[in-house]
């Protein structure tokens, strides 16, 4: 039986190509989502941008034929704007005509008509109200990937006999040498499935202290390549952040994509940082033309032409991690490192006046075809799925890009650990030749002890 659903702006601003997305079902418009549009259409950001992709697409259905009677799509469901319903009464509590409202009255008129009707928002708010009226209420789930724990962390742990450990740090094992032990029977062993990328942690099954780490290169498991490097000086602490260096150290030829998420502490912008400078300034020949960090704005990608200042003074709060990054990584001592502190800003003023670092404001990667440079996305859980499909797509030749983040420490009014773009492009790169990613552990945390405690309790 055809459905009718009815769409929220929300849906439009997050994914303009919502609208052929519904198969051969019926898609309402009420004619506020229209005046939404509008006034969001001059924006600069995405949501602006996503605006007029929507009122594109619209003005194409309309010279197709009259929207308010209704449109052919091209997966056979029509899509029409509805103007009616607007005298529809709501409960007590709903008084007034707030945009939210006059959505849910159109619902409900058409309930009336015995249409199998559905509203599709982003908004939870909205999808509570509509319960609380009858009306049958869902969120837009085509760009949702898999609950947070069961997205792919991109590291497995294993056991291989222990008289074949030899043999991997010559030349690697198979898959078939390697196995799980089946938690319900702990006599029986399981054939893991590797993906392509994947890191290893192999446990000698005569001892577990005795572990090598390895990558799944699509036939063999291999011996980590730059294990024993220290990028910029920085020496790895846990079996994650040899992976992340694995990943980080690979040229952008063998691996132009790496996808780190893991909990506040985990180092992930340190190590970008440190592997970005160590291409730059500890290598034979020079990597990169530079290291580049943006860092999406989690005020859903709002202009940021009102700040005062140049681009550079008006994106410098929000890139006040990457400065305390730099400050420990410019000045190794611990002790020391805060007595000058003119020195010390001194020093990484440096590194941007040389051009080593820029840092730009993430409204201005749109566009633009990004050559030989060390791409930091920073925050990235902040990003929509389109946004992140934007930045990948924008790499060019030499390019490396870093996306790192935190699905749980979303601040985008419309994301979720399900629907942000740094999970999005982690479930759709997953086994892609170019790409590694890897999920930092709790326990994995080197900000401070209270940091790694807080992150394993909270």
């Amino acid at each position: 039986m055809k459905k009718t659903y009815v769409l929220d702006t929300n849906v439009l601003i997050q994914s303009p190509r919502a609208l052929f997305l519904f198969e051969d079902n019926d898609i309402v418009l009420p004619v506020i989502v229209l005046e939404e549009l509008d006034a969001l259409k001059s924006g600069e950001g995405e949501a602006g941008a996503n605006a007029r992709q929507a009122i594109r697409f619209l003005e194409t259905f309309r010279l197709q034929g009259n929207l308010t009677k209704g449109v052919e799509l091209p997966g056979g469901g029509t899509i029409r704007l509805e103007l009616n319903h607007k005298d529809i009464p709501l409960h007590n509590s709903y008084s007034g005509d707030r945009h939210d409202n006059r959505i849910l009255k159109v619902c409900l008129g058409l309930m009336k008509e015995e249409k199998r009707t559905i509203l599709v928002t982003k908004d939870i708010i909205v999808r509570i109200k509509a319960q609380t009226l009858g009306i049958p209420a869902e969120d837009f789930t085509n760009e949702q990937v898999s609950q947070l724990e069961q997205q792919y962390t991109g590291r497995i742990t294993v056991y291989a006999p222990d008289d074949r450990m030899e043999e991997f740090k010559k030349e690697g094992l198979p898959p078939s040498a390697l196995y799980l032990v089946n938690p319900e029977d702990p006599s029986k062993k399981i054939q893991p499935e590797f993906v392509r990328n994947q890191f290893v942690t192999i446990k000698s099954d005569m001892s577990e202290k005795k572990t090598m780490l390895g990558q799944y290169n699509g036939k063999l498991v291999t011996p980590l390549l730059y294990s024993k490097k220290n990028p910029y000086g920085v020496s790895p602490r846990s079996a994650g952040q040899y992976f992340f260096q694995e990943a980080l150290l690979s040229p952008a030829e063998t691996t132009p994509l790496v996808i780190v998420k893991g909990a506040a502490g985990t180092a992930k912008t340190f190590y970008s940082l440190a592997c970005g400078l160590y291409h730059m300034m500890d290598c034979e020949e020079r990597g990169y033309r530079r290291i580049m960090v943006t860092r999406p704005n989690s005020q859903f990608d709002d202009d940021i032409g009102f700040l005062p200042g140049n681009e550079q003074e008006k994106i410098a709060p929000m890139m006040r991690p990457i400065i305390d990054n730099l400050e420990l990584l410019v000045d190794k001592d611990d002790k020391q490192r805060y007595e000058d502190e003119r020195e010390l800003s001194g020093k990484i003023e440096e590194l941007f006046d040389r051009g080593y670092i820029v840092t730009e404001a993430m409204n201005y990667i749109r566009g633009r075809s990004i050559t030989q440079t060390y791409l930091i996305i920073d925050e990235a859980q902040n990003l929509t799925p389109r946004q992140v499909k934007g930045i990948i797509t924008r790499a060019g030749r030499g390019t490396k890009i870093v996306i790192i983040g935190d699905p749980e420490q979303i601040d985008h009014p419309l994301l979720d650990e399900r629907t942000n773009g740094l999970s999005y492009a982690a479930e759709k790169m997953k086994g892609s030749a170019l790409c590694s990613q890897l999920t930092m552990e709790a326990e994995e945390c080197e900000r401070s002890v209270l940091a790694m405690d807080a992150a394993m309790r909270l």
